[in-house]
């Protein structure tokens, strides 16, 4: 592991000081809101009181106006529509509401879920083959196409049309389809470009109701749905993603969603207080299990269903199957490092790719995210089956991972994604020129500094700070994700009380107590097992943590999340 560089965030002491003398807070929830841009009560309101009424107008959307006539214009002419969606969990959950929607207002609809191995990523022929044999005039596509050209050519040649909605990064040209329905597009003026698939598909929903006078009530009741894919596909939650979500996770914990609900019940959570981080850990994953490991419309049952025992009976299953993915991943992650250690020397790389036959293609984004999370390195993890690889890519901060495969567009099949993760296809003979020019292009344009991984501390307290007022405040900035990070602190010269335990499956969790003179707090930490060894030192040290808190059997304590440990004076 790469030693971690610890930086506290600057504010504004004039700012703070503001902000503390008009809404009368301690200087750590001041500091706090100060970063958060939360300087005044406008701001205040519109942030902790997240409304409906601040959505933008979906019609805003490029190609939102043409990509409605069409569909109501399915719907009086009585056709079928066929949506095609990804296979992770923003694609199932985007095909879900729009599914539920469409069937909601008397449109005759059916959906089709690629299979990984089979139809492969995004839109296929296999796909539209089956829109034809169903008699389905128009696909809806949801978080996947805008790079589809071909296969929507094979569609026009077919006579179905295609409505494109998503939001990955598009080319130059697209594809030429009834309508394209993406943030990201060229001339798209809309306000934010921050919605994942499953929050394009709510728009689009929201602009069929309204052009149909549909109440609005008719489209929020599925923004749990869109919550899942926002959750899992760790867009910004701010804007609309932070009003999407705050409505969702209140759905959520209201038992909105049969699928979800049992999805919940099968990780022992406690479902009045999921968390977005929680459902990123402990529920999307069983989501993507069902095509990670077999069939991923398995999970568009789950979600669509209305038989309490069926949702339950296969939400078990997919949790099994997830247990059994997170057994193959370990394996997978252990071979990989182990490749890194043997073969690298990470040191005077910028880059990590590394490849092998028979690496599960549906685990390795999961591998890939550890990997560049351990050696903060942009990672490329690549299965290979046949003479094809086929790769995931995870990025770190300022490094857009695209731009650099457009850059190694001639040694690949194909290529697509987001600034910090991608997926990619490529023939096995020509793995050794990539690796080496993927390495030359990172070194071109990675800064040297930004492999070092860092850690931003939003305030240093002491733990007599960690107080009810401190709690409550925390719980108004949720919901926690990307660009609204829950809080770090750091405190400084804190002891180990008692002897720490060991935690988990593989004993790698560690929980403990801390004190600071009279204060005394549980604190854990996951896969944290490295550091056991400072903690029973009998030494200072100083630690940076979340302040979460932890709901078990009934009972409800605070618990310091821990995210890094040093010796004190070091």
């Amino acid at each position: 592991m790469i030693k971690t560089e610890w930086h506290i965030k600057e504010t504004n002491l004039v700012e703070v000081k503001g902000i503390q003398e008009k809404f009368n807070i301690p200087e750590a929830i001041a500091k706090i809101m100060a970063l958060k841009g939360i300087h005044n009560r406008k701001i205040s309101s519109a942030f902790f009181k997240p409304s409906k009424n601040d959505l933008h107008d979906p019609f805003k959307l490029k190609g939102m106006q043409r990509a409605v006539n069409h569909i109501i214009k399915q719907k009086e002419l009585g056709n079928k529509i066929l949506i095609f969606g990804d296979y992770d969990v923003d694609g199932v959950s985007s095909t879900s509401i729009l599914y539920l929607f469409l069937t909601s207002i008397n449109i005759d609809v059916s959906y089709y879920i690629p299979h990984r191995d089979i139809d492969g990523y995004g839109l296929s022929n296999r796909g539209i083959d089956f829109a034809k044999e169903i008699g389905s005039s128009l696909i809806i596509t949801c978080d996947c196409g805008i790079n589809a050209f071909e296969e929507i050519n094979y569609a026009n040649s077919l006579n179905i049309d295609v409505i494109i909605t998503d939001h990955h990064k598009p080319e130059e040209k697209i594809p030429d389809c009834i309508s394209v329905i993406n943030p990201h597009q060229k001339d798209c003026n809309y306000p934010f470009k921050g919605l994942c698939g499953a929050g394009v598909a709510f728009k689009l929903a929201f602009a069929i109701a309204e052009k149909l006078s549909i109440e609005p009530e008719n489209v929020w009741c599925y923004a749990d749905l869109a919550t899942l894919g926002t959750a899992a596909d760790m867009v910004p939650l701010i804007d609309e993603n932070r009003i999407i979500s705050h409505i969702g996770l209140g759905q959520i914990r209201g038992g909105n969603n049969l699928g979800i609900s049992s999805l919940i019940r099968t990780s022992n959570l406690n479902i009045n207080h999921i968390t977005i981080g929680q459902i990123s850990f402990w529920v999307t994953p069983k989501i993507n299990a069902a095509g990670r490991l077999g069939d991923a419309s398995r999970a568009v049952k789950l979600l669509t269903s209305n038989n309490s025992i069926y949702a339950i009976e296969l939400a078990k299953k997919l949790h099994l199957e997830n247990e059994k993915r997170k057994d193959i991943t370990k394996l997978m992650e252990q071979e990989s490092i182990s490749m890194v250690d043997k073969q690298l020397e990470v040191q005077d790389k910028q880059s990590i790719v590394l490849y092998k036959e028979g690496w599960n293609t549906g685990i390795i984004g999961i591998v890939a995210s550890r990997i560049k999370e351990i050696y903060n390195r942009p990672t490329v993890i690549i299965g290979v089956e046949k003479g094809v690889g086929k790769g995931s890519c995870r990025s770190i901060k300022n490094f857009d991972i695209v731009e650099a495969l457009k850059l190694c567009d001639n040694f690949l099949e194909g290529f697509g994604g987001h600034p910090m993760a991608a997926g990619l296809t490529i023939n096995e003979e020509k793995l050794d020129n990539f690796i080496d020019n993927f390495e030359n292009i990172c070194t071109e344009k990675l800064d040297l500094n930004a492999l070092t991984p860092k850690i931003f501390i939003d305030c240093e307290i002491k733990l007599n700070e960690i107080n009810s007022r401190m709690i409550n405040f925390l719980k108004y900035l949720e919901p926690f994700g990307p660009q609204n990070a829950k809080p770090k602190f750091l405190s400084r010269n804190v002891h180990v009380d008692g002897i720490p335990k060991l935690l988990g499956k593989d004993q790698s969790t560690i929980k403990f107590n801390i004190k600071q003179k009279g204060s005394l707090f549980e604190a854990i930490g996951f896969k944290m097992i490295n550091e056991y060894e400072k903690l029973i030192k009998n030494v200072p040290i100083d630690v940076v943590y979340h302040i979460s808190e932890n709901h078990f059997n009934g009972k409800i304590s605070l618990q310091l999340e821990i995210k890094e440990i040093r010796y004190s004076n070091v």
